[in-house]
């Protein structure tokens, strides 16, 4: 479904992606984990094209979309929902929904806003209310639907743990999950082990933009030493 093969990524003259390359398997969900600071989000921006990568290609469901404009990504059924979550705070919950809006794709779930209602009861009860008017977990939430109103067939979500409460993140390891039972490919940034372990089926491990280990979480747990050196604090 997805590949990045040796992708270089830079902010100015630092160099922040080294040679990155794994897959992402059509239908699974995959963590890409790293502590802070170790290129996640660089790696998602870099496969949206919102970072031209220099050197290396990213392919989508085949199709090298390296030098794409973002828009463009966006349009071939990629869906990013980004850390900073960049609901539109004056606009209500259903018109943020109203705003991802694309047509429908072949082969890929067509989302209405009653299918999100039920993903998120949360924002069923706050439709009419405004992006301010949400808490930070509501707003992850709208964030995410108003990713799926886009019907996307792989769904980027970027630390979609952060900074929320814990029944919130258990909610979100519950969407991630409905997600993948839908037929979406899932690749998530997390720094949250416990997390990933929920909702992964295998993870990619970074640290300082370069891979350090791809596998499973059975693998992982096989290998302590991997996990202590790139996860803990």
């Amino acid at each position: 479904m997805l590949e990045l093969k040796a992708v270089n990524a830079f902010y100015g003259k630092a160099h922040v992606l080294n040679n990155l390359s794994f897959e992402v398997g059509r239908g699974k969900v995959v963590a890409l984990l790293g502590r802070n600071g170790a290129g996640k989000t660089t790696t998602m921006k870099s496969i949206m094209q919102m970072i031209q990568p220099r050197g290396g290609k990213v392919t989508y469901q085949g199709q090298d979309i390296t030098g794409w404009a973002p828009h463009r990504v966006a349009k071939a059924g990629l869906g990013y929902v980004p850390e900073e979550r960049r609901i539109f705070t004056q606009l209500t919950v259903l018109e943020n929904l109203e705003v991802g809006r694309q047509p429908a794709r072949e082969g890929c779930v067509t989302w209405t806003e009653d299918m999100l209602f039920d993903l998120f009861p949360n924002l069923a009860e706050r439709r009419g209310n405004r992006g301010k008017a949400l808490s930070g977990g509501e707003q992850q939430m709208l964030t995410i639907a108003r990713t799926l109103m886009g019907n996307p067939a792989l769904v980027l979500l970027d630390e979609p743990s952060e900074g929320i409460a814990p029944v919130i993140v258990e909610q979100m390891a519950n969407v991630i999950l409905q997600l993948k039972h839908e037929g979406l490919t899932v690749l998530l940034s997390e720094q949250n082990l416990h997390f990933a372990q929920a909702v992964a089926d295998s993870v990619v491990i970074i640290e300082s933009g370069t891979q350090k280990f791809a596998g499973s979480l059975t693998e992982l747990q096989e290998n302590p030493e991997i996990r202590d050196a790139y996860l803990s604090v």
